[in-house]
């Protein structure tokens, strides 16, 4: 079992943030560790804040990636609305290639396709 400072663990996490540096401007990005695994958080700083969340199993050889709408409600307390996700990317540029494909909206287009767009509904 890897470990947050074994050697992989690093160049992974090191692979990545090398590969979206390019989003810095759209998101603030950070890591954080847990027992089971990895974080990497990208949260939107535009009108429509998105959260979205890679993680990595030190137990597993795949990424998953989930994007999620956040809002403030009137209290102040956030609210999480799941939109897309997707598990067992198995390569770091399958984990690119989707997060770009999030990043640009397809998160945003399915979940409004399957909430206000459904056959049959008028």
């Amino acid at each position: 079992m890897e470990h947050k400072y074994s050697p992989k663990t690093q160049a992974e996490i090191e692979a990545v943030l090398t590969k979206i540096h390019t989003f810095n401007e759209l998101f603030s990005i950070s890591v954080e560790y847990f027992i089971e695994g990895f974080a990497i958080y990208l949260d939107e700083k535009n009108l429509y804040p998105r959260r979205i969340v890679i993680f990595k199993s030190y137990e597993s050889d795949f990424f998953s990636i989930k994007s999620f709408e956040v809002n403030l409600k009137y209290n102040q307390k956030e609210e999480i609305n799941e939109l897309y996700s997707v598990k067992n990317l198995d390569t770091i540029e399958k984990l690119i290639k989707e997060l770009k494909d999030i990043i640009y909206g397809k998160d945003i287009m399915r979940y409004t396709s399957e909430n206000y767009f459904k056959k049959g509904s008028k």
